[in-house]
């Protein structure tokens, strides 16, 4: 079936299908960097182990291991990836050398520490998102804004302070608004004797690191919460609950972020969205798969990300209230591969949420219609959306499904595997 046929299927369903390409142009999706070199960083050694409740699986050959090996596979990245690409930073992705002083430790990291990738983005349009690095450091004692040591708080402190000024330096040199996400892996391993203390403790810590000037238009910090992890089985400090009470009594300086990879394999948070929007003008999301727990495999066009989309697209999300990003980091797979997999994946959800007839389908839960509305929902499954898909990949200017995978062979070859 041709995009003309295609067209005119979903036109029959009262939908337009170049209004929801158009719409979806519009909409910002950010790339982490940290899926292109293993989260390892640029500001301790790169071969240390991974702390803190972070573990990457796989030592696929290729790893970028420079600042300019990175920005390299992410441009092969952008060339795959239809739609509004927006970056997405670590602290630990700082690029120090001998021009702009030299090696300095997390708490006193400056803007002119990323003045490079201000550059990479702005010569790319491209906005860019921010996040602190509580982890993978010595001064992690376990534990970082909630730890009983006040030398180890101060330190995380002062590092999600300098985070605050750094990404008030994106969002002034690059135009658009910076999400800053503020996520430890602090907790305990076995059952803990204290419960409340460290989440005292967090909760001040974040107090001061949100005491840091900033204008909640340019800069807007987000609390991001996780149910278990490495290292902390049995209790996790910035829980659910506690990340969603923090962002509902502090509404004018930050606003909740959910991982859907951060909660029991039961829950799902594609019925979160709403819930949350019901009472929040704006929430982020890292998008993920999680297999059993926070795994952080590549994001595929399944089930629950189609939900999570639906769920976006029939709130309002693309429209500013949804800050989405990407979050999952695979080393046993081609490094290029998995980041383009799971952004076109995220984007193709986003497209079939877009053609679906909400309003019709909405009308008849209201009517309490539901033998219809099952049965629409399942025909909308064999409507031709991948035509639609092929079209809007061609309008970005990127390869369509089954013609991309070979690019990647040929970087692999003639880049990746340059790379001991």
């Amino acid at each position: 079936m041709s995009y003309t046929e295609a067209k005119e299927r979903y036109a029959e369903l009262g939908v337009d299908t170049q209004k929801a390409i158009d719409r979806l142009k519009k909409a910002s999706l950010s790339l982490h960097c940290w899926q292109g070199d293993d989260v390892r960083g640029f500001d301790t050694d790169p071969d240390k182990p991974l702390t803190g409740g972070i573990q990457t699986t796989g030592n696929y050959p290729g790893r970028a291991r420079t600042p300019e090996e990175l920005m390299s596979d992410i441009d092969e990245v952008r060339s795959l990836v239809p739609g509004r690409v927006k970056m997405n930073l670590h602290a630990s992705y700082a690029i120090m050398n001998e021009s702009n002083g030299g090696w300095v430790d997390r708490d006193r990291l400056e803007p002119k520490h990323f003045a490079a990738w201000v550059d990479f983005c702005r010569e790319r349009k491209m906005g860019c998102d921010f996040n602190p690095t509580f982890f993978s450091h010595p001064k992690c004692d376990p534990l970082t804004l909630a730890s009983p040591n006040k030398d180890t708080r101060d330190f995380w402190i002062e590092h999600g302070k300098a985070c605050i000024r750094i990404s008030s330096y994106l969002a002034k040199e690059l135009g658009e608004t910076c999400i800053m996400n503020i996520w430890t892996g602090d907790g305990s391993k076995d059952i803990p004797a204290d419960r409340l203390t460290p989440r005292e403790r967090y909760r001040e810590s974040i107090d001061a690191i949100l005491s840091e000037p900033y204008s909640f238009d340019e800069v807007k910090p987000t609390i991001e919460s996780k149910v278990f992890g490495i290292g902390v089985e049995s209790y996790t400090v910035g829980s659910s609950e506690f990340a969603l009470s923090y962002a509902a009594f502090n509404r004018d300086k930050c606003i909740p972020l959910m991982d859907n990879g951060h909660y029991h394999p039961t829950e799902v948070v594609s019925d979160k969205i709403p819930a949350l929007l019901a009472f929040f003008p704006e929430i982020a999301l890292h998008i993920t798969r999680p297999v059993r727990w926070d795994s952080d495999h590549v994001v595929l066009f399944d089930d629950e990300t189609r939900e999570i989309a639906k769920e976006i697209v029939r709130c309002g999300g693309l429209e500013g209230r949804v800050h989405m990003a990407l979050d999952y980091f695979d080393a046993s797979i081609n490094r290029i591969s998995a980041w383009v997999t799971g952004f076109r994946n995220t984007e193709k959800a986003l497209l079939y949420a877009l053609l679906t007839p909400n309003d019709d389908l909405r009308r008849l839960q209201d009517e309490s219609r539901f033998t219809e509305l099952m049965v629409r929902q399942e025909e909308l499954k064999t409507m031709p959306f991948g035509d639609v898909w092929n079209e809007y990949c061609s309008q970005c200017g990127v390869p369509a499904d089954g013609q991309w995978f070979g690019e990647i062979e040929r970087y692999e070859k003639d880049v990746l595997s340059q790379r001991k």
